[in-house]
C-alpha cells in the first residue's frame, strides 16, 4: 500500500474503534490503482461532523453542515466526511441539504464519475459499486448512475470530465458527451473561479487536444471567457503543450493570449478572474515576446526583462516556436551586465540635483535613462568619479548651448 494511505490509517483505525465505517475514498483510490502520484487521502465514514470532532484531539471545520471536517495528525491533515445523501441543487453547484447517512454505497453515488467512486479499506481491498475497476482499465469516463442528474447537481462536472480526459489520457463515454451537450447552458451558473482552475489543469494535460476537441463538441467552450471562437489556436496550443509542459501559471497565460492573438490582454485575463500578480507578469512577458520577436537576445532585452522574465519568455517561445532554449546565453548575458536595474547606478537623483542646483523635475528622470543605456552599453563605467564626470561635462555642455 502506498505510503500517503500507511500514513493515514491511524485516522481510519480510530474511527473503527469508535464502532464506525471508514474507507479511503475519491482520487487518491483512483490514481493509486493507475500507479500515478497521489495527491491528497480523504476519508469517508459513518461518523457524524460531532462524533468526529469528539473523537480527535485537532481538527478544524471547514463544513460541518456539509458533513466535512479536517481531521489534523502530527504528519498530515486529512478531509474526513460523513456518508451523506444530497437533496436538489438550485445553483448547479452546492445542494440545498443534505443527510447523513450510514451507507457507503449510497455515498459514493452521488460521485461524480465512477473512476472517482471506488472506496479503499486500511488493508487495501477496493470496493466498487459502480465499475469503476473496469472504466481504469477501458481508460473511460462515465457518470455514476444518470448523467443528467449528475450534471444538474454540479455543472461543473462537465468540465472535469474533460479535465481528467486530458490528465489521464482518457476518452469520455458517448452518454456521458451526449449529456454535456445537453446539459452544457448549465455551466453559465458556474463561477469563473472554479472553471479557471479547471481549465488550467487541462492545458497541463498529456491529452489535451482532445479534451479541448470535446469542449467544442459539446459547445461548453462557449461558457468560457473569451475564447469561444479560439479553438484552433487553442488545439494548436495543445498539440505543444502535450509535448512540453508549461507548469507556472503565467508561462501558460502567457501562450495562451500570444498564440490566440488576444489584442487587450488585461481585460482577457480580468474575465478569467486571474490574480494582478499572474496578469502583470503576462503582459511583461508578452511585452518582452514583442520586443524580440524574431531577434536575439542581446544586453538591453536580458536587463529590460530581467533574469526571471527572460528565461520565462525564452521557455514559452521554445514550446510554442519549437525552438531550442537558449537559457545557458540569456544567464550569460545576465551575469555579465553592468547593472541589474537603474537603483543600481552609482549616483541617483538626488545627486543630480545637488549638481545642478535645480529644482526635481523631469530632467532628472532623463538623465538617470541616457546614463542607464550608457553604462549598459559601456561608454561609462559605473563608478561615482566617472559618473560625475560624465555628469558635469554634460551640464557644462548645457550651459554653453545657453
Amino acid at each position: 500500500m502506498n505510503a500517503a494511505f500507511m500514513r493515514a490509517i491511524p485516522v481510519l483505525k480510530v474511527l473503527k474503534q469508535e464502532g464506525h465505517e471508514a474507507y479511503f475514498v475519491g482520487g487518491s483510490v483512483r490514481d493509486s490503482l493507475l500507479k500515478r502520484e497521489i495527491g491528497d487521502v480523504d476519508i469517508a465514514t459513518s461518523a457524524t461532523p460531532e462524533q468526529i470532532i469528539n473523537m480527535f484531539p485537532k481538527t478544524v471545520d471547514i463544513g460541518k453542515e456539509h458533513g466535512t471536517i479536517i481531521v489534523v495528525t502530527e504528519e498530515e491533515s486529512y478531509e474526513v466526511t460523513t456518508f451523506r445523501s444530497e437533496s436538489t441543487y438550485s445553483d448547479n453547484r452546492r445542494p440545498d441539504s443534505v443527510t447523513f447517512i450510514k451507507s457507503l454505497k449510497e455515498d459514493l453515488r452521488r460521485r461524480d464519475f465512477t473512476i472517482n467512486a471506488m472506496a479503499m479499506t486500511e488493508t487495501g481491498s477496493i470496493i466498487d459499486y459502480f465499475q469503476g475497476k473496469e472504466h481504469l482499465k477501458q481508460k473511460k469516463i462515465h457518470t455514476v448512475g444518470n448523467a443528467d442528474e449528475r450534471f444538474s447537481e454540479d455543472a461543473l462536472r462537465m468540465l472535469r470530465a474533460a479535465r481528467f480526459s486530458s490528465q489521464l489520457k482518457f476518452t469520455i463515454s458517448l452518454k456521458t458527451v451526449e449529456a454535456m451537450k445537453a446539459n452544457a447552458k448549465r455551466l453559465a451558473a458556474i463561477s469563473v473561479e472554479r472553471k479557471t482552475v479547471e481549465f488550467e489543469k487541462l492545458l497541463k494535460g498529456v491529452n489535451i487536444v482532445y479534451a479541448l476537441n470535446i469542449l467544442y463538441e459539446t459547445n461548453l467552450l462557449s461558457y468560457l471567457p473569451r475564447v469561444s471562437g479560439k479553438v484552433m489556436q487553442l488545439t494548436q496550443i495543445g498539440e505543444k503543450l502535450e509535448q512540453t509542459s508549461l507548469n507556472e501559471r503565467s508561462e501558460l497565460w502567457t501562450a495562451v493570449v500570444k498564440s490566440c492573438g488576444i489584442e487587450n490582454i488585461e481585460l482577457f485575463l480580468q474575465e478569467w478572474k486571474l490574480p494582478k500578480k499572474v496578469i502583470h507578469s503576462v503582459m511583461k512577458n508578452v511585452r518582452i515576446w514583442n520586443i524580440l520577436n524574431n531577434s536575439s537576445w542581446d544586453t538591453f532585452k536580458v536587463y529590460e526583462a530581467g533574469i526571471t522574465t527572460a528565461l520565462e519568455v525564452e521557455k514559452i517561445r521554445s514550446v510554442i516556436e519549437g525552438t531550442q532554449p537558449q537559457y545557458e546565453i540569456v544567464k550569460s548575458l545576465y551575469e555579465q551586465l553592468p547593472i541589474r536595474s537603474k537603483q543600481d547606478l552609482a549616483i541617483n537623483g538626488t545627486d543630480l540635483i545637488h549638481m545642478y542646483g535645480k529644482k526635481p523635475g523631469k530632467w532628472v528622470s532623463d538623465i538617470l535613462n541616457k546614463l542607464e543605456e550608457k553604462v549598459l552599453e559601456g561608454t561609462i563605467i559605473n563608478t561615482p568619479s566617472t559618473i560625475k564626470e560624465w555628469v558635469l561635462q554634460c551640464k557644462m555642455k548645457q550651459e554653453k548651448n545657453y
